[in-house]
């Protein structure tokens, strides 16, 4: 995909999520900003953060683990190089902790597919396992938002035991719907 076909998606991709009632509601959304190929997400971010909605961004630790921090516009983020990793856009402001994303109405996450069942396929760090299971050992229960392109809906993901349903995918084509929240 060009640069242009990837900004474009990400502009369908902001006004298919934005017409979410979760996102409408939302006060604070936990989110992400994408890289390489993965639909674009500042559109959405911007989107979220003219509404009014508090946006938290991660920070990747060192053990995989995640951090949050606000997102106040593209000129809060800093590109963080992570060993031999990926770069990432992280938020320059004060960190908030790990257990920050509790506090999220809805969390939008990455990922590399999901199947008709709503199981996600990440990258394989761990690292939003490990933020699925702390909003349940918190008893938190936001919405559970995948953000894809329409060719990653795919028929089966390979899931295991700590594996958790998303409730929706959103597309630069449309929403699908898993389960309620």
């Amino acid at each position: 995909m060009t640069a242009d076909d990837v900004r474009e998606s990400g502009e369908a991709l902001a006004e298919r999520a934005m017409e979410l009632p979760e996102l409408a509601h939302a006060r604070t959304v936990a989110a992400y900003v994408s890289v390489g190929s993965e639909p674009g997400t500042l559109a959405l971010l911007d989107a979220l953060h003219a509404r009014g909605v508090r946006v938290l961004l991660p920070a990747l630790l060192p053990d995989n683990d995640l951090d949050w921090g606000g997102y106040a516009g593209e000129g809060s983020l800093a590109r963080v190089q992570h060993g031999g990793k990926m770069a990432l856009f992280e938020p320059t402001g004060e960190r908030l902790g790990p257990d920050a994303v509790t506090e999220a109405d809805v969390v939008l996450l990455p990922g590399l597919a999901v199947d008709t069942r709503g199981m996600r396929l990440g990258r394989g760090g761990g690292s939003y396992d490990r933020v699925l299971a702390r909003l349940e050992r918190a008893g938190a229960r936001p919405s559970l938002v995948v953000l894809l392109y329409a060719a990653e809906v795919v028929e089966h993901v390979p899931e295991e035991p700590h594996d958790r349903p998303v409730h929706a995918v959103v597309t630069p084509s449309g929403v699908r719907r898993f389960r309620e929240p």
